[in-house]
């Protein structure tokens, strides 16, 4: 097996009795101790309109998040490019690699990251974004590159600041387009694991080398609970039910805290649901995740990088999680 990196995503999601400010809070202190735990990077998302979350404004959060931490990669997981012009986007990613170099990660996405009518109100290109979307991702790889490749309209200051491209993905059709441009893939295992087997598979067996990559990179994103035991870490996830839930529901509601009575807030379909989505996350204490991580690379083969979300309702209780994750990373 590989030597396995560690990485985290954050929604920055608004806690039940918070407020906006207090998210953002959270969203740095929380990069702070991953720092202290030397997790590879931390990413955070773009989703608009969506009143329990705080990362609309993506390029800002890793700026501040940068200005607070001092070692740790921090980029986007991802910026939806159907709503930026590259231009823009690889001038903003261009200021911070400038600001804080060899820290700074673009992760790419083609969907909006939110529903139609707000994809609308961003007014860009009437979707037409979402299938430019390889083509716009040639063109940042050529405003982060050297001058002497590019045209007339430059994105200063990113030229040859060479910021690294990352494909993100839930689907097949992210997985033939990193391959062909010989990028690293992220897919996004823990709201959409249904072909990421399918999509692991397609990415290496058409990998492409590059002057990036002359091999493939595969990053999945999990969600992970981890706890003293695993009654606790099971207790703790029903967090994690929730929001799946609320999802569904339409509601988006803030992290709830956890509950013994799971059964009771949920509708028998629901709760189902939820059980099939727990069973597809690292849950329980350090020698179950261990089992359950191992059982995973069996099935998808090795991957390079495991970036966590960790739903969990007490600050502390996360931290714990995190931790406890980097030793089982570290024990493997």
């Amino acid at each position: 097996m590989k030597n396995l990196k560690l990485s985290a995503l954050n929604l920055v999601p608004i806690r039940e009795g918070q407020d906006d400010k207090a998210a953002l809070d959270d969203m740095v202190t929380l990069a702070q101790n991953l720092e202290s735990l030397n997790y590879s990077r931390y990413w955070i998302a773009e989703h608009h309109n969506a009143p329990n979350l705080v990362s609309s404004a993506t390029a800002l959060l890793i700026q501040h998040t940068l200005e607070h931490t001092s070692t740790i990669r921090v980029g986007s997981g991802g910026i939806m490019l159907p709503n930026h012009a590259p231009l823009i986007v690889a001038e903003q990613f261009g200021t911070m690699a400038t600001l804080f170099p060899n820290r700074v990660d673009l992760g790419l996405g083609r969907a909006p990251g939110t529903d139609m009518m707000t994809a609308s109100a961003l007014r860009r290109d009437q979707h037409n974004g979402v299938y430019e979307f390889p083509e716009e991702v040639e063109q940042l790889a050529t405003y982060f590159g050297p001058a002497n490749q590019q045209a007339y309209v430059r994105a200063y200051p990113a030229v040859d600041k060479n910021v690294p491209l990352y494909i993100l993905g839930s689907s097949t059709d992210s997985a033939h387009l990193a391959a062909r441009k010989g990028l690293p893939y992220v897919f996004a295992g823990h709201f959409a694991p249904q072909q990421m087997k399918d999509a692991i598979q397609i990415y290496k067996e058409l990998f492409e080398p590059s002057d990036v990559l002359s091999e493939p990179y595969v990053m999945v994103c999990l969600n992970v609970i981890v706890a003293d035991t695993d009654e606790q870490a099971e207790y703790l996830s029903t967090t994690q039910a929730q929001i799946m839930v609320s999802i569904t529901r339409g509601r988006m509601q803030p992290v709830q805290p956890p509950t013994d009575d799971l059964r009771g807030l949920l509708t028998p379909t629901e709760f189902e649901l939820a059980k099939q989505r727990m069973a597809q996350s690292l849950i329980g204490s350090e020698a179950t995740v261990k089992d359950k991580l191992l059982a995973f690379i069996e099935e998808y083969g090795d991957i390079d990088e495991l970036m966590a979300i960790s739903y969990i309702y007490d600050q502390d209780a996360q931290m714990d999680s995190y931790k406890k994750l980097k030793n089982v990373i570290d024990n493997l």
